[in-house]
């Protein structure tokens, strides 16, 4: 007769006497909360007055956000979940259960403190061999920008807008001078005026920085064209059109958003719509540990142009791996010769060759 291993959830008690006995000896959990007693906490902010509610310790606060983080649990109220359902976390955290407020909050007013203190922890990883920089993965994920895709413009509507503000200033400002001659309310017209004028400055601003980027693409672009240039004058136009020299203005069709002019118009895929936001970028160690070594903020919809800088960002922190794994968004030609310029042998999955 089959016979099943007795179980009762009524009893009093189901955890054990130390939660240590629930975790393996080779958690991360165990090593997370060895490197947090070895980090200084002289940067972190703390309330120096007595009395109120008790605060939460920040070597407790730091390895809490750091084990959840090497685990994919970013969202403070999920790491709230976390300490009550997580045994890691309930263990890190010693039982007790700091809401997502202050989990927040103690992450934004130590941002600074935090990004030293996870470097910190990560370069004892790399010393103490949980953290092998041989083989890393990166990917890209679409995060909204707060802003909306209709503040979003075309240069050439962008141009002709101003100066259709333009003529309408000059207009109203001949109607405010008018009604001032036949003794009218002077409040009426010049309120109109400052909308237009604030308005137009915003297209300004917006026009400026599209000319700006376009003549700094235009100016690394141009030693490329001076050398296409003198092989087409050696060849005395015998190799067909003469290359096209980079031009200073930007395409009629280059967008800027008005409230957030960093961030761009991009889909997370041919099935989503596109939306107003950035181009979020990780490594992680792909070697057992899953810590994020570097992230990166792309403003670009394709993931090619900033593989490279990404992964070689890390050489300033914990160094370079020898290895990368991608998929097929970031290969890319000259992106896959810079990385092998640095001894990193990249493997991206591509589409077509």
């Amino acid at each position: 007769m089959t016979s099943y291993v007795p179980f009762d959830r009524e009893q009093p008690f189901l955890l054990p006497a130390d939660l240590k006995d629930w975790l393996p000896a080779d958690d991360i959990a165990h090593f997370v909360v060895a490197a947090v007693e070895r980090v200084r906490l002289g940067a972190f902010r703390i309330n120096p007055r007595a009395g109120g509610k008790p605060q939460y310790h920040p070597r407790l606060m730091l390895a809490l956000l750091i084990y959840c983080y090497a685990n994919g649990v970013f969202s403070s109220r999920r790491i709230e979940r976390a300490s009550y359902r997580d045994i890691g976390a309930r263990f890190i955290a010693a039982n007790t259960h700091p809401d997502h407020d202050t989990i927040a909050e103690f992450r934004r007013s130590n941002k600074a403190a935090f990004e030293a203190a996870f470097l910190a922890v990560l370069l004892l990883a790399r010393e103490s061999g949980l953290l092998r920089l041989g083989t890393v993965s990166i990917d890209g994920t679409k995060i909204d920008a707060n802003a909306s895709k209709i503040r979003s413009l075309r240069y050439d509507r962008a141009q002709a807008l101003r100066e259709k503000l333009a003529a309408d200033i000059a207009a109203l400002t001949a109607q405010a001078e008018a009604a001032d001659a036949e003794d009218l309310d002077p409040q009426a017209l010049p309120a109109e005026i400052a909308r237009r004028e604030a308005l137009k400055e915003k297209l300004d601003a917006a026009c400026a920085r599209l000319e700006a980027e376009a003549a700094a693409e235009a100016a690394a672009e141009r030693p490329q064209y001076e050398a296409e240039k003198a092989a087409w004058q050696k060849k005395k136009g015998r190799g067909g059109r003469p290359p096209k020299p980079p031009d200073d203005l930007p395409p009629p069709d280059r967008q800027v958003n008005l409230t957030d002019p960093d961030s761009q118009l991009m889909r997370k895929s041919k099935a989503h719509e596109y939306r107003q936001a950035y181009n979020a970028q990780a490594v992680v160690c792909a070697e057992g540990s899953r810590l994020i070594l570097t992230t990166n903020m792309a403003t670009t919809p394709s993931d090619q142009p900033s593989f490279a800088a990404t992964v070689l960002q890390m050489a300033n922190t914990i160094g370079l791996p020898r290895t990368v794994l991608a998929d097929a968004g970031f290969a890319s030609g000259p992106a896959v010769a810079e990385l092998e310029t640095n001894n990193i042998e990249p493997l991206a999955a591509i589409a077509r060759t």
